[in-house]
């Protein structure tokens, strides 16, 4: 059985991070979205907000489990038997980045984990959960960027913040 897991923020998840959800559970038997509990960012969900707006998000793909981690995702995917990470990719910029997360956590895993790219669809490839944040801020609209359900949480989230 292929299994795989793709970590990320999502933070909001967005049409680019399902993109790339939908294409790679096509490829894996099992793939595990796991939203990464990062300190040194101050996000707009909790994590178990995240989590549970990811589940909604991928109800109907039933080979798609989703988690949370901290830490290490070299720790994460040894503690689960997971041998694959999958990346999405939107430009060249994203790809020196990825590439160097890539072939540092190949290294210090032993060499038991790899990275698989998948580059995000045209129709995607302008989209980030930042830009989703900054366009929500300044009340624009983000029809275009997340599910249909999530539009009125950032919104709130942004009418909290004042």
């Amino acid at each position: 059985m292929k299994r795989a897991v793709y970590p990320g923020s999502f933070d909001p998840v967005t049409f680019g991070h399902l993109d790339v959800i939908k294409r790679a559970s096509e490829i894996f038997d099992v793939l595990i979205v796991s939203v990464l509990n990062n300190r040194e960012k101050t996000p707009l969900f909790s994590v178990e907000e995240r989590v549970k707006i990811l589940k909604e998000a991928t109800k109907d793909l039933p080979n798609v489990q989703i988690d949370s981690f901290s830490g290490l995702l070299i720790n994460y995917a040894k503690e689960n038997d997971l041998h694959i990470a999958v990346r999405g990719l939107r430009a060249i910029t994203d790809f020196e980045y990825e590439l160097q997360i890539a072939q540092t956590n190949k290294l210090l895993s032993g060499g038991k984990l790899d990275t698989i790219f998948l580059t995000t669809s045209l129709e995607y490839s302008y989209l980030s959960s930042s830009s989703v944040k900054e366009i929500a801020s300044f009340g624009g609209d983000i029809s275009k960027c997340v599910p249909e359900f999530l539009i009125p949480q950032i919104y709130e989230k942004f009418n909290a913040k004042g």
